[in-house]
């Protein structure tokens, strides 16, 4: 159990906030009903003195606590709704599925309800979501040879204006040719820490980004024009690689990664900054003016530090074993709060 005052104040606001950066950083037990939650239970929030933070869900348990029906503590946590995630697993059962009303009435959901929810989760409604599912399907079609005409039509458009216009109001990029499709997948993947986006192609990772990071669809949005890409949501083998990976990685069981990187993106500063963050062992930690130092340039420290934040690939470049020279954490896009149980994590 957390005794220091300190802590018990910080994270007795976070409870009251529902702040996102503390999944998995701490569960609270609320004496007057026996129960624990995740940080981000949407329950009503007891007095701090009913309150006794612990570490891990293990230490709530063990203190004879039960977990709460409404926020699942004992589960990954996640910020999508039962109805959300029933409805992307109901697309990735049969993705080239044309959804109709009442296709909704077979799983219990209701029409509005999907549209509101996936447009506050994912920036577009279910439909649109569906859509762009089908259609990241059609264009791999297209890029092994299959005809334009031929995969507009299997994917449900009578006339290619409106084949055309589908994609640029979802994805922003119009096909015109198989040579000109440059397609990149988005998927969602849990963590201990909360959900986290990852967008690749079949070669190499492009972003990997807690989903509550501040700023992160401006990052999709400026990626997708440098790149003229489309985005589309979905997997892929090296998404199903990168998946595996990190659960061995938040488990302790595995600190290394197999995952290819781009080498696109970023200036060529910024990408010798990147490179040389690769190079810190697990465990150990470098501040901005050593980073400075070994890349021969000691005065350059601000700027090794802004490179550090513009990094889009989270764990993989360990931006987060970066600290101040006093041995303060410094930033972190991801929340102070993850870095600490991240250094905590590889440290052991």
């Amino acid at each position: 159990m957390i005794s220091q005052p300190a802590l018990i104040d910080e994270y007795y606001q976070m409870l009251l906030e529902k702040n996102s950066h503390y999944e998995g950083i701490f569960f609270v037990g609320v004496r007057t009903t026996g129960v624990f939650c995740r940080p981000t239970c949407p329950a009503k929030k007891p007095k701090k003195e009913n309150c006794e933070f612990f570490k891990t869900a293990q230490e709530a348990v063990l203190a004879s606590y039960r977990p709460c029906k409404r926020c699942q503590p004992l589960h990954t946590p996640t910020t999508l709704s039962a109805d959300v995630r029933k409805l992307v697993e109901a697309i990735e059962a049969d993705p080239e599925r044309k959804w109709r009303d009442r296709d909704f009435e077979e799983l219990s959901i209701s029409a509005n309800t999907a549209r509101r929810q996936f447009l506050k989760t994912f920036g577009m409604t279910f439909l649109e979501y569906a859509r762009a599912r089908r259609l990241g399907i059609a264009f791999n079609h297209i890029r092994n040879g299959k005809p334009l005409i031929e995969t507009q039509l299997d994917s449900g458009f009578e006339s290619s204006n409106g084949f055309r216009d589908a994609f640029t109001r979802i994805m922003g990029n119009v096909p015109r040719s198989s040579g000109d499709i440059r397609l990149l997948t988005a998927t969602w993947i849990e963590t201990k820490l909360g959900p986290m986006m990852a967008i690749a192609d079949d070669e190499v990772l492009y972003l990997l980004e807690f989903v509550d990071r501040r700023g992160l669809e401006n990052e999709i949005l400026t990626m997708r024009k440098k790149l003229n890409v489309a985005i589309v949501p979905g997997t892929n083998k090296l998404l199903q690689q990168l998946t595996t990976e990190l659960a061995a990685y938040f488990e302790g069981t595995s600190m290394t990664f197999q995952t290819p990187l781009s080498t696109e993106i970023g200036t060529p500063f910024q990408k010798v900054v990147w490179e040389q963050l690769r190079q810190i062992p697990v465990g150990e930690t470098r501040s901005y003016k050593e980073l400075a130092i070994q890349l021969g340039k000691p005065t350059a420290a601000r700027a090794v530090a802004q490179a550090n934040g513009a990094n889009q690939i989270a764990l993989l470049i360990p931006c987060h074993r970066v600290i101040n020279t006093d041995g303060q954490f410094g930033g972190y896009g991801g929340g102070l709060q993850r870095k600490a149980w991240l250094l905590e994590l590889e440290g052991q």
